[in-house]
């Protein structure tokens, strides 16, 4: 395991031909970035988890007139992009909308106001300048306002004009460490205000590597032939809402969870949401690890300690995070991380398998003797308030994710992502 300090991937940005927007933009390629950053320093997103990520999926753009550099964490969790506004938090990078004129506040009687921010936990509302005012909390309560407001995006040089943001000005984070890192969020779920529902985008991609190589992102339709054929499962959506039912997240029905060739024995419906819609899977690229309900969890957590019990040593007594309790004391000298038993999310039609490195994650700071602390990378949703199934990036390293959103469904397959990258004419290279 690498040892987590200040980590960059690079990924690439694939944008198809065909565009809603006037400026036809063509393919291209911009640079992304993974970072990984120190614990509890991450832009955190509306109905996050409390759990404090330490790796953030970037991209890099400019925005405004003249063009701002702006830094943004692509969230499959989150309907809305923000930016930083407001200028007298000098320690973070922010967004100045009084420097661009092509920015413009959205008035609180539009339809963007009154109709598109309907999937809002907290419905927007008018400001003392008739503008329209969103609220975004947290799972932990806390809370960030700003108005919701349109500029220019510029998407590898071209023009997207009009795109719709909201221009934060208070909350977030107290954190000086993550306002130094990122500019705000990119929203990309489901959602009416979603970057990828203006775009109009048909599907996206990505591709995570490990930790010291690069990895891809597709936007739009790019010839995949060559690559191994996805499995798809299909998106989740009901039309009565429920309390604890997240409608345009991208849910997916979970069935059984392996360890090794053993099915945990649960029933289904632990996997199902139940009546108020509580027990939805979700696949979220702002959330660094996997979270299970606490039946689900419990059952992997019991099975994992077994099958491992003569190959790791468990460190007892100790949460990583709040909610990651079976931990064991891995000297350096191993052991050899891929004689674990892979650990396999089933889903309807499409399987995703967790093994090597990718199980556990190395605890920065905890060291017990010689030897550093490891923990498994699940963790228990109960423990945090959280009435989900969450499927984290970690785990989707490796993995092409496709999300059809004509289809309604989600795509996987197995693959070297700094292989996919040369396929598809990404200079990956390996970071030191």
């Amino acid at each position: 395991m690498t040892n987590p300090s200040l980590i960059f991937l690079f990924l690439s940005f694939f944008i198809s031909q065909t565009q809603p927007c006037s400026s036809q933009l063509q393919s291209l390629i911009l640079p992304l970035k993974t970072q990984l950053i120190p614990s509890g320093s991450l832009p955190r997103s509306p109905n996050k988890l409390q759990f404090h990520h330490n790796v953030s999926l970037t991209v890099s753009l400019t925005v405004g007139t003249p063009p701002q550099n702006v830094s943004m964490v692509i969230d499959t969790g989150s309907e809305l992009s923000w930016l930083h506004c407001n200028k007298t938090r000098t320690t973070q990078p922010v967004f100045d909308p009084f420097q661009s004129s092509s920015y413009q506040p959205i008035n609180c009687s539009s339809s963007t106001c009154t109709t598109q921010t309907r999937d809002f936990p907290i419905p927007a509302s008018c400001d003392s300048n008739n503008h329209c005012h969103a609220t975004l909390s947290y799972a932990d309560f806390s809370s960030s306002e700003g108005n919701l407001a349109s500029d220019t995006f510029y998407i590898g040089g071209s023009p997207v004009p009009g795109t719709v943001f909201g221009c934060m000005d208070s909350g977030f984070s107290t954190n000086c460490e993550e306002d130094l890192k990122n500019t705000g969020l990119m929203g990309m779920n489901r959602g009416s205000l979603s970057f990828v529902s203006q775009m109009g985008f048909p599907k996206f991609s990505y591709c995570i590597s490990e930790s010291d190589v690069s990895g891809v992102l597709l936007l739009g339709n790019v010839n995949l032939s060559w690559l191994s054929p996805l499995n798809y499962t299909p998106l989740i959506q009901i039309s009565i809402p429920l309390p604890y039912f997240d409608r345009i997240a991208y849910t997916v029905q979970l069935e059984g969870i392996k360890v090794s060739d053993k099915l945990l024995p649960l029933p289904k419906s632990v996997y199902e949401p139940d009546h108020t819609g509580a027990g939805q899977t979700m696949v979220d690229s702002g959330t660094q690890f996997t979270f299970l309900l606490g039946p689900a969890y419990t059952a992997l957590r019991n099975e994992f300690a077994k099958q491992t019990s003569g190959i790791l040593t468990v460190y007892p007594d100790f949460v990583f995070q709040g909610a990651m309790d079976l931990c064991f004391r891995v000297p350096i000298t191993g052991p050899n991380l891929t004689v674990l038993p892979t650990v396999s999310l089933l889903f309807w039609g499409a399987e995703m398998r967790v093994s090597g490195n990718r199980l556990l994650y190395r605890v920065p700071g905890e060291i017990r003797g010689n030897d550093p602390v490891h923990c498994l990378t699940f963790g228990n949703s109960d423990l945090l308030g959280v009435e989900a199934y969450v499927i984290g990036h970690h785990h989707q390293q490796n993995v092409w994710m496709e999300f059809d959103l004509e289809k309604s469904r989600i795509g996987l397959a197995q693959v070297r992502c700094d292989l996919a990258g040369q396929r598809l004419g990404v200079g990956l290279s390996r970071l030191t």
